[in-house]
């Protein structure tokens, strides 16, 4: 086969929890650029819908729905809606976070309510989705991860700004530790069926809005000297869901400049 050709998402079915966020939007855009019919499932469907008009306009095949991950019955609902229209999924995304902390010296209750939406909701809609790709015996999972799940907080980044003013999060480098392993366990449980599992530990993605000292700190910590821009997930989302990464899994992919490499 054509090395190029293995690129090709034609025909293949994907679906992205999350998708408005900058991260979001591409990952949704390179999948449809690609080829493949992409849902976009998220709690807040017409805010999905405007940020994803102009791809719709242009005739990408993308499908916008809601779903809530802190409600198992809503997950297995998204499932089910999808197989019930397509037929099949080749490729999930879990990409949907719940921010449900401000800060280290936030409540326990909402800590427990982080824990819920990303922890066990990630469970409950990688399972739902999992156990419907085995019986095909085929699917790529790609895992959203942080480095924050590979390393802890550097708060020399935050000195002299508003950022982090109660305490890194923890929830966050918690559930995104979680993801690293969990994506680990999909690989080993779903290898056999066929599914991949493999998980992209995303570094700072700049946005325009994060404080000037933040973001030249940011800058010389990482090897490439700046963060992340808004293509650049989109290569590595492409090859983890088509077949030219057809024996790649278990893997955990550190994208974030050089960052976590030092």
């Amino acid at each position: 086969m054509n090395v190029l050709k293995m690129f090709d998402l034609n025909g293949k079915v994907a679906v992205v929890s999350g998708g408005a966020g900058l991260y979001g939007y591409q990952i949704v855009s390179a999948l449809a650029q690609a080829g493949a019919a992409v849902y976009v499932a998220s709690r807040n469907r017409q805010n999905n819908l405007a940020k994803l008009s102009g791809l719709i306009e242009q005739g990408y095949k993308i499908n916008v729905m809601e779903f809530d991950l802190e409600d198992e019955k809503s997950i297995l609902k998204l499932c089910e809606d999808i197989y019930a229209i397509e037929g099949k999924v080749d490729v999930l995304v879990n990409n949907a976070v719940l921010r449900c902390m401000n800060g280290y010296t936030d409540t326990a209750v909402n800590f427990e309510r982080s824990m819920h939406a990303n922890a066990t909701g990630l469970f409950v809609i990688s399972r739902a989705f999992c156990d419907r790709m085995a019986k095909a015996g085929c699917g790529s999972v790609i895992n959203i991860g942080s480095y924050m799940g590979i390393l802890g907080p550097d708060y020399n980044l935050y000195e002299g700004t508003q950022m982090n003013k109660n305490g890194a999060l923890a929830d966050y480098f918690f559930h995104k530790g979680g993801i690293t392993n969990y994506t680990k366990f999909l690989a080993g449980h779903y290898g056999r069926f066929g599914i991949r599992a493999n998980c992209i530990e995303l570094g700072g993605l700049f946005d325009g809005t994060q404080d000037e000292l933040f973001v030249e700190r940011y800058n010389k910590s990482t090897m490439l000297g700046r963060m992340a821009n808004d293509t650049d997930v989109k290569g590595l989302i492409v090859y983890l869901a088509s077949e030219a990464s057809a024996y790649m899994t278990g893997a955990i992919i550190p994208l974030d400049g050089g960052y976590s490499a030092k």
